[in-house]
């Protein structure tokens, strides 16, 4: 976990991406039962101590490299039920913590929060508590 700057205080960073795919809903009886696509947008944050050298929790340049190679090369332009068996926002967003907090922890920070927008007005965020 980050360390505190000054007792309740934490920086982190905050990237955000996306990408277009197509899903249908498993064991639902709405519209959304039927193949649909969505712009998708992804927020991932970040916690970390800030490197006194570069003075940063981690480059955007490296977050954009690791989401982009874990993620999005994966979902954009995709079928999501190929590789989510039922692809609910919420299941979507948990597979993705999944993938991103291993690889985030090999640049010693910590995945804090994803937050995904599967409209301009529906996201599900999954945090760290």
């Amino acid at each position: 976990m980050p360390k505190s700057l000054n007792g309740d205080l934490k920086i982190t960073i905050t990237k955000k991406f996306s990408f277009e795919a197509a899903h249908k809903l498993i064991n639902y009886t709405g519209p959304c039962k039927n193949l649909h696509g969505h712009t998708y947008f992804l927020k991932v944050t970040l916690g970390g101590q800030v490197d006194s050298r570069t003075g940063m929790v981690l480059d955007y340049a490296k977050v954009k490299e690791v989401v982009n190679q874990t993620l999005i090369k994966r979902f954009d332009h995709s079928y999501i039920n190929k590789f989510i068996k039922n692809p609910t926002a919420e299941n979507i967003v948990r597979w993705m913590w999944e993938k991103l907090a291993r690889e985030f922890k090999k640049h010693s920070t910590t995945l804090e929060k994803l937050e995904l927008w599967e409209t301009p007005n529906s996201s599900v965020v999954l945090e760290k508590i």
